[in-house]
């Protein structure tokens, strides 16, 4: 439905972009962005419009709070995402607005009497279901390799021959490592919550974007162990289902990056090294620890991140979990206090677990682990700490070791009546 606006004629208004595509789609939930044809800065003042553009003239409507911008075109002057000027005038025409946009789906507008205008064939591609560049004018931004990738898990629709051509191009350019770490995080997040995740690792592997953005994760495609095959785990096209797994579930953000990079130590290390379990584990965090910090994620990830890699084993075989490193896990995840960091972890091992080929429906170690939570926190430590001598830092310490030896005697116990030999 078109929207009245106080802006003064001939001056023109458009819905554009994702409100008007998911709507052909049958979907909602897109933010409606508008376009404002023929009008200037002051005019748009005039008529209440709150200016918050920085870098071009975007303005707040005065009843609904919805984005206007004046139509625009741009034009490349340097390398990079923040390489372009752009131009404002009230002679910009809508479709050279809509000719600097990335991909024809979102090329498209309504006027304010809900017609249709989509100069670019978005509607033909909507029903082939294909991401396809407006114009060359999309190589100029590197981002827009991110994007396409982000739209096909979104939409799980495939790149145009031409448009995969270009994003070759854009991948071998090194332009990509001209983009803000913030950026590049933003739209992987942005991916990673999609319905179809691993589509956005399949567009970016086959551009050769991955090997560029995440090596660590493109080298678990072409590194799987044979070990690691057989038993359906260890590769990228596991961990791509580990992923869509998450999705079909809900899971959240930090436990999908779990997902992403927990296993990249199994690329680097060869299955029949001594200590090969170990050292994979062992490297499998810094591998996480270094993506994390070149990305700059947020902390709830990395520390998701961190736990995965070096925990997963441990949930998976917690059957066989001795109580003292049974103990060292729910330490490490903070389960006492943060119990949802325990589960995030139990999220990202029961989708690495339920991904693999003829996994059963349910993921009986992350029972077991919480199980074994409560009988922890069954143990009165206060109790424990009131019965010791009191005063100075060896009774602190002292208290901290009676707690776990307590905590130790109980999930012995507990083990044993669960498990008996």
């Amino acid at each position: 439905m078109a929207r009245r606006s106080p802006v003064p004629k001939p001056v023109k208004v458009y819905r554009v972009g994702g409100s008007v595509r998911d709507e052909l789609l049958g979907k909602s939930g897109a933010d409606r962005d508008w376009v404002v044809v023929g009008a200037t800065p002051e005019m748009l003042i005039a008529s209440g419009y709150k200016p918050v553009g920085r870098d071009f003239p975007v303005f707040l409507h005065p009843e609904s709070g919805e984005e206007y911008a004046l139509a625009r075109t741009e034009r490349k002057h340097g390398r990079g995402y923040h390489g372009f000027e752009f131009f404002v005038s009230p002679d910009v025409t809508l479709e050279e607005d809509l000719a600097r946009r990335d991909l024809t789906i979102n090329a498209m507008a309504r006027d304010e009497q809900g017609t249709l205008i989509d100069p670019f064939g978005g509607t033909g591609d909507l029903k082939a279901r294909l991401l396809r560049h407006v114009s060359p004018a999309f190589a100029e931004d590197p981002l827009r390799v991110l994007r396409v990738a982000r739209f096909a898990a979104r939409l799980d629709f495939a790149v145009a021959p031409e448009t995969r051509a270009l994003m070759k191009e854009l991948a071998a350019s090194g332009e990509l490592a001209l983009l803000a770490p913030e950026r590049v995080w933003q739209e992987i997040a942005k991916g990673l919550m999609e319905p179809h995740p691993s589509r956005m690792l399949a567009v970016l592997r086959a551009c050769g974007a991955l090997a560029r953005l995440l090596p660590e994760v493109d080298a678990l495609f072409g590194a799987a162990q044979a070990a690691a095959r057989r038993r359906g785990s260890g590769d990228g096209r596991h961990t791509a289902r580990a992923l869509d797994h998450a999705a079909a579930k809900g899971f959240a953000l930090p436990v999908r990056y779990a997902i992403l990079v927990h296993d990249l130590g199994r690329a680097a290390v060869r299955s029949d090294a001594a200590g090969s379990a170990a050292g994979r584990r062992a490297l499998g965090v810094r591998l996480a620890e270094r993506v994390s910090a070149r990305l700059k994620v947020p902390a709830e990830c990395r520390d998701a991140a961190r736990l995965a890699a070096r925990w997963e084993d441990g949930v998976h075989g917690v059957r066989e979990l001795r109580p003292a490193a049974l103990l060292d896990l729910l330490t490490a995840a903070d389960a006492l206090r943060r119990p949802e960091r325990l589960d995030g972890l139990l999220d990202a091992c029961a989708a690495d677990a339920l991904a693999r080929p003829g996994a059963p429906e349910d993921y009986a170690p992350a029972r077991i682990v919480r199980a074994a939570l409560a009988v922890v926190q069954g143990v009165d430590a206060g109790a424990i700490a009131r019965g010791l001598p009191a005063g100075g830092r060896a009774a602190g310490d002292a208290v901290g070791k009676a707690v776990r030896a307590a905590r130790l005697d109980a999930l012995r116990a507990w083990r044993r009546a669960s498990f008996p030999a």
